[in-house]
């Protein structure tokens, strides 16, 4: 069954009201959407066989016109022959066409009424259609961008990161530990040149395993 009974229904709708009642708001803004354009579908073929019709109502009420005409041409010529008997037959055979004809055209200044009200709920639809496109638009962004957080957010949470992090903490541990081993052992002694370069070494070896690590996690969070 259908959101909406009448096309008066989509015309008066409230896009707001119906999407804060509803269980799902994407999955309601779907069914109206698909439920205007079918909707348009329907009333723009209806108008134009309403159209087709004006036309054809229109091409009746020339021919009975000439009909008339043609009736008062006869009249005229039995008047001139003195036929007042049949001049007054077609004279009232002129009447009949131009009331049926009169009636056509009250008939259709009715329709052509209908018509330019049928076309203003037309634009009024088709500016619901577009609003109801651009809210679905929106409502797509938004999903996508609340899609993305949740993604980072799952991705900082995550053990990888914490155990990169652990181990990055366990170097600077260890850099900390043997910068207060070599500078222990040089208290109260000499320094000797061996001893410098072999803790310059050792050093270097650990800088260089935080500097391989950084790199790594940097190249984690670009790819991110």
């Amino acid at each position: 069954m259908g959101i909406f009974s009448r096309f008066a229904d989509i015309v008066n709708s409230n896009i707001n009201a119906l999407l804060e009642r509803a269980e799902d708001p994407e999955k309601m803004l779907r069914l109206i959407i698909q439920e205007m354009e079918d909707t348009l579908v329907e009333v723009r073929s209806s108008a134009a066989r309403t159209l087709a019709d004006k036309k054809e109502l229109e091409r009746r009420i020339e021919r009975l016109r000439q009909e008339a005409e043609e009736w008062q041409g006869k009249a005229e010529l039995a008047l001139a022959k003195e036929r007042e008997d049949l001049a007054r037959a077609a004279l009232g055979e002129r009447k009949k066409l131009n009331d049926a004809a009169d009636s056509m055209k009250d008939e259709m200044l009715v329709v052509d009424e209908n018509l330019n009200k049928l076309k203003e709920e037309l634009e009024q639809l088709q500016n619901k259609l577009k609003d109801a496109k651009a809210r679905q638009q929106a409502m797509v962004i938004r999903s996508n961008t609340a899609t993305s957080r949740l993604q980072v957010k799952q991705q900082l949470d995550s053990s990888k990161v914490t155990d990169t992090l652990s181990r990055f903490d366990s170097y600077e541990r260890r850099i900390d530990d043997l910068e207060a081993q070599v500078e222990a052992h040089d208290l109260g002694q000499p320094k000797n040149l061996a001893d410098e370069f072999a803790a310059l070494e050792a050093e270097e070896k650990i800088t260089s395993e935080l500097e391989q690590l950084k790199a790594k996690m940097k190249a984690k969070s670009e790819q991110s």
